[in-house]
């Protein structure tokens, strides 16, 4: 263990995190290098049944008395990860500051949807974010403006770990990098342990909280959902993840198995090299974790006391200004086997719309979706359940350039697949139908003209626009 004597011995020097901090980050580097990898053995995985995963469309219907709603939203908190920076699509602060739809960011319409519920049912459920030390600073500002608003927001930071150099297991900002780059947050396993050390979750118990909602916060679908919580609070279940229908678009995403007797998370990391293949079939797996969690507060109060929410490691090397660094994360879904009478719930689709590019934000932005109370949900004029594939180049990456290339979002409601690439301008009202293909030639400006309507169509030019 000379390895881990070595981070120990730092500890001291890194006065920019907590002794909690510290205790955590050393369990985690320990229990990494004892090599306990969770192996599945594949022979002993079986697929969960109904009573394990539970069918959507069976849960009990919401009591119609609003007294017993009320009672029920009560016993809610609303927590969503906000560690996220919105790097990938060319933002520089918290990713849910991005505006989605007629203005609004993800955050005003979550706190317009918990502002509705509040006032409709006379209740006050609490929002909850989780920072990182990336976020905090930006999203303590943006938080201001929902001061007056009934729905109180709490915040509180992910744990801050040191990355540690690849080649001697030195913590980095030992190594002449104290600033930023220094550091990592653990990956969003870490809420459970970092909502207790905050204080938040005794403060929640206290004020006879019971569940907490956990999702990210760029899951336009993940909103509070009366029936599944109603049968949570009725079952005494600990924990609920809620799984979709895979698609081909989610083949690599965790799916729930049941394995010697409880039910866990099984992620395409821990799939055996023969298996891979058969893990990323529809046929077998059908379902995907959407990281939309449901989690008791007495248990998670329980389970880090007692030092027993021990997931699956994550090992992540990155190379940070050419020196190779590791950084071991946790995922909060694979809690799920440390939890009694923990359950998954085959939700529809709708609860999983996550903006993770701009071809995310076209589809949200289009009239493909309609906005109202601060929820976003699918026109029912497409009769397509599928959503159109989108392919937009790297011209379209950045929320920025993606903006000013639409003078207004097309319409896709007839869509089914639209592939863009090269130094494409759109202009007004546009109309997109079956397959488009739009494909500028190396060093040619293609503007879309206002109000074309382009039906199974390839664009090379603007000569492929007539007629």
């Amino acid at each position: 263990m000379e390895k881990l004597d070595h981070i120990k011995s730092h500890l001291p020097s890194l006065t920019q995190i907590s002794e909690k901090e510290k205790n955590g980050f050393i369990n985690l580097v320990s229990r990494y290098l004892s090599g306990e990898a969770q192996h599945v053995e594949w022979s002993k995985i079986q697929t969960p049944t109904d009573e394990v995963v539970v069918p959507y469309d069976t849960l009990a219907p919401i009591p119609e008395d609003a007294a017993a709603t009320k009672k029920l939203l009560d016993k809610l908190v609303v927590l969503k990860l906000n560690g996220g920076l919105g790097t990938t699509m060319g933002c520089t602060g918290p990713k849910s500051v991005i505006e989605v739809r007629n203005g609004f960011t993800f955050l005003d319409l979550i706190v317009i949807q918990i502002e509705k519920l509040n006032s409709k049912y006379g209740c006050s459920v609490p929002l909850v974010l989780m920072n990182s030390f990336n976020t905090h600073d930006d999203t303590m500002k943006i938080v201001e403006k929902y001061s007056n608003s009934n729905v109180k927001v709490h915040i509180f930071n992910q744990s801050q770990y040191p990355r540690l150099v690849a080649e001697d297991f030195t913590p980095f900002p030992c190594k002449g990098q104290p600033g930023k780059d220094g550091w990592y947050p653990p990956g969003h396993g870490d809420v459970f342990q970092s909502l207790m050390n905050s204080g938040k979750l005794d403060t929640f118990l206290s004020e006879g909280k019971e569940y907490v909602f956990v999702a990210n916060s760029d899951n336009l679908g993940a909103i509070v959902d009366l029936k599944i919580l109603n049968h949570l609070v009725q079952k005494k279940n600990e924990y609920c993840m809620e799984v979709t229908p895979k698609t081909l678009a989610d083949v690599k995403g965790g799916t729930l198995i049941s394995y010697e007797g409880k039910v866990q998370l099984l992620e395409i990391a821990q799939v055996p090299d023969a298996h891979v293949n058969e893990f990323k079939s529809i046929e077998k797996f059908k379902i995907f974790n959407t990281n939309n969690l449901w989690v008791n507060l007495n248990a998670i109060k329980r389970l880090v006391e007692a030092d027993a929410l021990k997931m699956e490691i994550i090992p992540n090397p990155k190379e940070v200004e050419g020196v190779k660094v590791l950084q071991l994360e946790t995922a909060a879904g694979a809690a799920i086997r440390f939890f009694d009478h923990a359950i998954g719930i085959n939700v529809p689709r709708s609860r999983f719309l996550p903006v993770k590019a701009s071809s995310d934000l076209l589809l949200v932005q289009s009239d493909l979706y309609t906005l109202a109370d601060g929820y976003v949900s699918r026109n029912s004029a497409r009769a397509n359940p599928e959503n159109p594939s989108i392919e937009l180049g790297p011209e379209f990456k950045k929320v920025s350039n993606f903006l000013s290339r639409f003078k207004s979002i097309p319409s896709i409601i007839d869509l089914d697949s639209l592939s863009v690439s090269g130094d494409v301008w759109f202009g007004a009202n546009i109309v997109l139908k079956g397959k488009v293909k739009i494909a500028a030639k190396d060093g040619v400006k293609l503007e879309i003209p206002d109000g074309t309507v382009l039906g199974n169509k390839e664009i090379n030019g603007p000569e492929d626009l007539s007629g």
